[in-house]
């Protein structure tokens, strides 16, 4: 018999992975109310506590998403393409991006006063300017839905594969109010979204839904409820939202540890899941390095911090004398491009390739929490080498000198978030042998920041995966709007006297 968790005491045991158990501290004791969820995460034990009221406007939410699913069978290609047409209207529009402007604002002053990253929550106009370009991206694609995969013929019978909408895609993400236009792409193939943004973006992804998305659904006669937003603070509701057995998939992109504890959520309900947490890109200075090629890879890799930008360079011994000054140029320029300095962190032993000025030096650094003096220069070990910088307006990135390309593929595939690489090289064997080595969904030659759906693919990305944890099922690294489809299967039956007791016989062979 089970009954509903009414309180929990402090000390109480709470059994996990089976055979392994976890305490319940006095705050949480103390929180706990009847009516709230306890969900206990079967990785590692961790107690998260989902306040009833959380959980019952995120269940509202999905209700939202799910009913609209249920209607979108009998919404055309035309109205899609007339809400994506609506929502780039939308905010092409002075007066609406006007209050969206302003409402941002509000939310950068109050992340800046709490000491919070304000890099990718502020809007400008070029996040504009790419939102609406990935709307009329998604105006302008052929419709997925419905789209015949494959064909197979039988005697009196014939089989059809279709693309059809995967579901409720839950979606949750960081403080970038672009994201939502990234977002929509699902409804493209029939899917729709119910999404939570971080806290800090809440005020404008308010705005954006109530004067921009959601008179766009309406306008196009969509379900309103095909894009339905979390309104809530609490980290709690994504919790909740990935823990909904109803979602078709759940994607997660912000910080790693945030990311992996979602997905972990998510597989305990049953739900397949795509992360997109951890990045921070790798390039190596090969034997054959073009110096040029190498310092302006190195300068235009660091113009922001994203998950593509520049976290981690590895100079061949053979070529070091030369291509560490590359190196640091590069990387001066481009702090002076920010407005400063850079943070280097070097591999320890490697200290004797850097001039004692560097090592010596100490800069002011623009942290989200306020400018700090700093060195100049931090010794790391090498195991640390896969940590990746999270950096304001000072760029921040480590160096490592390796014995050849050999070494630095096997560093990457041993630290690294297995995402992306740049091989500088001349020499075309050297790439043919890097990119059969690593580890990574995304290989280059060039700058580190060409790893993005829309600038790369013309398709605005939900988000791109690394192999951290696995390589993905038939899949690219950039995970879009139209790559969320399953496939149904149609039966086009032309012989009445089909019968399973009799032998069917094989297709027709045409003549020559």
């Amino acid at each position: 018999m089970s009954e509903r968790l009414e309180k929990l005491v402090a000390g109480m045991p709470i059994v996990f992975g089976g055979d392994r158990t976890v305490v319940v501290g006095e705050d949480l004791a103390t929180r706990f109310a009847p009516g709230d969820s306890l969900l206990v995460i079967q990785d590692d034990g961790a107690l998260l506590l989902i306040p009833e009221a959380v959980r019952r406007l995120t269940a509202e939410a999905v209700d939202r998403a799910q009913r609209a699913f249920d209607q979108m069978g009998v919404v055309s290609d035309a109205q899609i393409t007339a809400f994506f047409e609506g929502f780039a209207a939308q905010l092409a529009d002075d007066d609406v991006w006007g209050q969206i402007a302003a409402a941002n604002a509000q939310d950068v002053d109050s992340a800046k006063a709490r000491g919070r990253s304000t890099t990718r929550l502020a809007v400008t106009p070029a996040m504009r300017r790419d939102m609406i370009a990935g709307l009329r991206e998604w105006a302008a694609s052929a419709a997925a839905r419905g789209r015949v995969l494959d064909t197979i013929d039988h005697a009196g019978w014939t089989l059809e594969q279709v693309a059809a909408p995967l579901g409720v895609v839950g979606f949750v993400f960081e403080g970038r109010p672009n994201v939502f236009a990234d977002a929509t792409g699902v409804i493209r193939t029939g899917n729709t979204v119910v999404f939570r943004i971080g806290s800090d973006a809440l005020g404008t992804a308010r705005t954006i839904m109530s004067a921009a998305l959601e008179p766009a659904l309406a306008g196009a006669g969509l379900p309103l409820g095909a894009a339905s937003l979390v309104d809530s603070p609490e980290h709690a509701a994504g919790w909740a939202m990935f823990a909904d057995p109803r979602l078709a998939l759940a994607v997660a992109r912000g910080s790693g540890p945030a990311v992996s504890q979602l997905g972990a959520i998510a597989r305990q309900a049953g739900t397949p899941v795509s992360l997109h947490g951890t990045g921070g890109a790798w390039m190596v200075a090969g034997a054959a390095a073009d110096a040029e090629r190498f310092g302006q890879a190195v300068y235009h890799s660091l113009d922001r911090k994203v998950c593509n930008t520049l976290n981690v360079c590895c100079i061949v011994r053979a070529r070091a004398g030369e291509l560490v000054a590359v190196f640091l140029d590069a990387a001066e320029r481009a702090g002076r491009r920010r407005g400063g300095a850079v943070k280097l962190h070097l591999a320890r032993g490697d200290e004797v390739w850097l001039p004692d000025a560097w090592l010596q030096a100490a800069i002011r650094v623009r942290r989200a929490e306020g400018d700090r003096d700093e060195a100049q220069v931090e010794l790391i070990d090498r195991d640390d080498l896969g940590r990746e910088w999270e950096w304001e307006d000072t760029p921040e990135l480590s160096l490592v000198i390796v014995d050849d390309e050999g070494e630095a593929a096997s560093l990457f595939n041993r630290l690294s978030p297995k995402f992306a690489l740049s091989l500088i090289s001349e020499d075309a064997g050297a790439k043919a042998r890097m990119f059969e080595a690593v580890n990574a969904p995304f290989v280059g030659d060039g700058f580190t920041r060409w790893v993005d759906g829309q600038y790369a693919l013309n398709r605005p990305e939900l988000g791109l995966s690394n192999w951290q944890n696995g390589r993905l099922l038939a899949r690219s690294g950039v995970l879009s709007g139209d790559s969320i489809f399953t496939i149904r299967t149609r039966v086009r039956q032309s012989d009445l006297e089909l019968d399973r007791q009799t032998p069917s016989a094989p297709p027709p062979v045409a003549e020559p």
